[in-house]
């Protein structure tokens, strides 16, 4: 994988002992813009406008938003430590309500909150379990990319959706992205197609950018193109990460994955989701239980700010849709590759 000037890795969301640098996915691919911050409530309001975005990168950010939020908090009791904490992750878990990793990591910082009998010892273990988030996302989608690229044959053309590449999961690898990249690096001849994912053009702005850094060579679509491309036999398989998947396998992702599912059925090409364990959400028996964002209508009738619809034209924009676990071919995870039934296979993952 290509690396930025100096050998170092893309640093999509960084810590330095008590501020956080977050990459501003918004400006990409124009610009590289870093954002540097102290204070919990810039990281919420990146997260809110998709400056950090993709569902592993949202939780690792969300971990450290809580850290900063604590390390800011001046009490002398573990009571009003608690109270103050309590509010800072509210407010975290309120900035967007699909992605399970976003919740998990918040789970993760509560738990570890209780373990303590001062509040500087706790403040120490909060910013020391946000820098394991990160690293067990990085670890996640190492392992995620070899469980993945064993699954893609040599001369694959892969069409994806959305970006799921180091940009979504502020990792080494990404999780459907990851997966590709790790099977260019075993030498496999790899081609991708990349669907535009409107409304914010993610594919366009963001996988191509990460695929030719790669040396991947990748080819834009519009995302209503897909089908003419899956019925002539052109694609090989499909791969997409999730934002949460219920306990059925039913999983949500980018809008317009379902679509891309339904097509990839008719047409008997192989649609695969992947995602790290931590975006399994067992209390959801089904995808109909998933929270579904709606974001604001903007997104749709404006492009990087440019009104592409008449002046109050109404606009739906749901951020994301449910593919039934019946479309999906198999669901690749750092414990391994699931297949169905994705209910008694996922419930074992839990113990591994």
């Amino acid at each position: 994988m290509k690396t930025e000037p100096g050998g170092t890795p893309l640093k999509v969301v960084s810590w330095a002992g008590n501020s956080l640098t977050i990459l501003d996915q918004t400006r990409l691919p124009q610009q590289e813009i870093y954002i540097q911050t102290t204070d919990y409530r810039d990281v919420i309001t990146a997260i809110k406008e998709l400056k950090v975005r993709g569902a592993p990168a949202i939780g690792v950010a969300a971990g450290y938003a809580a850290a900063l939020g604590a390390l800011k908090i001046k009490a002398a009791t573990l009571n009003v430590f608690f109270k103050e904490f309590d509010k800072v992750l509210e407010e975290i878990v309120s900035s967007r309500p699909t992605a399970r990793n976003l919740f998990w990591a918040v789970e993760r910082m509560r738990c570890v909150s209780c373990d303590g009998d001062n509040v500087a010892t706790i403040k120490e273990r909060l910013v020391n379990e946000a820098v394991a988030i990160q690293a067990k996302e990085t670890e996640s989608s190492t392992q995620m990319s070899v469980h993945g690229a064993a699954l893609i044959p040599d001369n694959a053309v892969i069409l994806t959706h959305c970006n799921t590449g180091v940009l979504a999961t502020a990792a080494l690898y990404g999780t459907a992205l990851g997966v590709i990249l790790r099977a260019a690096e075993n030498g496999k001849n790899i081609r991708v197609i990349a669907t535009e994912t409107r409304p914010l053009l993610q594919g366009a702005r963001l996988t191509t950018w990460e695929a030719l850094r790669a040396d991947i060579p990748v080819t834009l679509i519009t995302d209503s193109m897909a089908g003419h491309f899956l019925s002539r036999g052109l694609v090989t398989c499909v791969i997409v990460g999730a934002d949460r998947i219920a306990a059925n396998g039913d999983t949500a992702n980018k809008i317009g994955t379902y679509s891309l599912a339904v097509l990839a059925k008719e047409n008997k090409t192989p649609f695969y989701v992947a995602a790290p364990y931590s975006t399994v959400d067992l209390s959801l028996a089904t995808g109909k239980e998933i929270p579904i964002e709606e974001r604001n209508s903007k997104e749709v009738t404006h492009i990087q700010g440019v009104a592409i619809a008449p002046e109050g034209c109404p606009a739906f924009n749901p951020a994301f849709d449910v593919t039934p676990h019946r479309y999906i071919s198999a669901i690749i995870t750092e414990k391994g590759v699931i297949r169905k039934p994705y209910g008694k296979g996922l419930k074992t993952l839990r113990q591994a």
